[in-house]
């Protein structure tokens, strides 16, 4: 059922934005017993944490807990707590252990998995969530976030937040290596996927004793190239996701007219730190760069590879070489074999040879990005070339006269061609 729908191409206001998520809470009705499952820092511009404070405010002392969806992300810190959720009781927010804390809740037969991945997989996948999520008592489970294009399931949000953001090792893993195995070009930007199928069949068959609702948002950039909240979406199936998506594909996508030569991509160091964030430089980039061309990233803040320091040793270890090395990597070794996310991850992060990724760190050495495969290019000197603080989104002519393309966040888009996108 739907809720509540609420968009405006121009942009929200904070205040009506406020007003319509009040008007979704009051349709859902009266509840004693709140668990909010919002976004961590690393989305921190999707609104999810500001809905967060609105719910804290509307339900009071019936929010029990807040648990921030973080996947396999580090636990947030005090101050990035601060920054999400200004004024929110410190107590009320508890951390996501993907690896222990975990309930199986069903799980999805392999030749559904062997189905939807056209033959290249097979293997059980397990439905596992949080255990607040089925053993906290609660009477509703409000999950909060933005929906944007996603390079793992096409569409970032609804059961993915829940299935991922408070799932388990065994889950996180294979859906991902799923994603990576299927092809991440033909799953961006796309509200149909094969990992959506997998979570849709485990809200339908394992997840109708949850009291889930969902509060979806959509972001984009104004006329004044300011991002703004341009809908909002409340829920408790799969037409809230559904309303979201064809928003967000109206906002978050950019046909480029031509094939890319040169892309400088931004990543702002209070959001970015590990290049497992930070590669959304190249997802979400890629269909709309030349063969041959190069994708530079300005990233002063990022000081490792994986949030997870079990996957940060993996990356060093393996790197970006493409497709083909990974899954060798897979076949042969154990330590990948049980991350499978890892292995998605080395996959994604590749051009598969077909452009040059030149990383650009604040906080890494030239030996440790070209041992992963990337080229290395000194911050201080690409940031003469390309001074972002005088740079406009789309085309620009750089310090040396050359035309380049510039995304200031690309986490807030998806920018292709269509040679390389299927729009159909």
């Amino acid at each position: 059922m739907l809720y509540l729908r609420a968009q405006d191409m121009k942009g929200m206001s904070l205040d009506a934005m406020k007003r319509s998520f009040f008007k979704g809470l009051d349709a859902i009705g009266k509840r004693e017993r709140v668990l909010l499952v919002p976004p961590d820092i690393t989305r921190l511009h999707g609104l999810g944490g500001t809905l967060a404070c609105w719910a804290v405010e509307y339900y009071g002392s019936a929010v029990k807990e807040i648990l921030p969806a973080l996947g396999t992300h580090v636990p947030m810190t005090d101050e990035e707590l601060d920054i999400m959720y200004p004024g929110v009781d410190k107590s009320l927010f508890a951390v996501h252990d993907w690896r222990n804390d975990v309930v199986t809740i069903g799980t999805v037969p392999a030749e559904e998995i062997e189905r939807l991945s056209e033959g290249k997989l097979s293997y059980p996948w397990k439905a596992e969530v949080n255990r607040r999520l089925v053993s906290g008592g609660y009477d509703l489970v409000l999950s909060l976030g933005q929906v944007v294009p996603h390079e793992v399931i096409g569409m970032a949000n609804y059961s993915k937040n829940i299935f991922v953001g408070t799932g388990g090792s065994e889950g996180i893993n294979k859906s991902h290596y799923l994603g990576a195995v299927y092809g991440m070009e033909r799953i961006m930007g796309r509200t149909d996927s094969p990992v959506r199928a997998v979570l849709d069949y485990a809200q339908e068959h394992f997840a109708k004793d949850i009291p889930l609702v969902y509060a979806l948002t959509v972001v984009g950039r104004d006329s004044t190239g300011a991002m703004k909240g341009m809908g909002l979406f409340v829920g408790n199936d799969r037409s809230c996701y559904e309303e979201a998506c064809k928003l967000s594909l109206k906002v978050n996508f950019a046909m480029v007219e031509e094939p890319l030569k040169k892309v400088v991509v931004y990543l702002d160091p209070g959001e970015f730190r590990t290049t497992w964030l930070g590669n959304k430089s190249i997802y979400r980039t890629r269909m709309a760069i030349a063969d041959d061309g190069e994708l530079i990233v300005l990233a002063p803040g990022i000081a490792r590879f994986g949030e997870d320091s079990e996957i940060d040793k993996l990356i060093r270890k393996y790197g970006y070489k493409g497709t083909p090395a990974v899954l060798a990597a897979v076949a042969e070794n154990d330590d990948l074999k049980a991350n499978l996310s890892a292995a998605a991850h080395l996959i994604h992060g590749s051009s598969e040879g077909r452009f040059t990724i030149r990383y650009c760190p604040g906080k890494m050495t030239k030996q440790e990005v070209e041992q992963v495969g990337y080229v290395y290019g000194d911050l201080a000197s690409m940031l003469k070339e390309y001074p972002v603080e005088s740079l406009k989104d789309g085309y620009n002519v750089s310090a040396s006269g050359e035309r380049f393309f510039y995304i200031s966040n690309p986490a807030v888009g998806l920018w292709a061609h269509a040679g390389r996108f299927d729009a159909s």
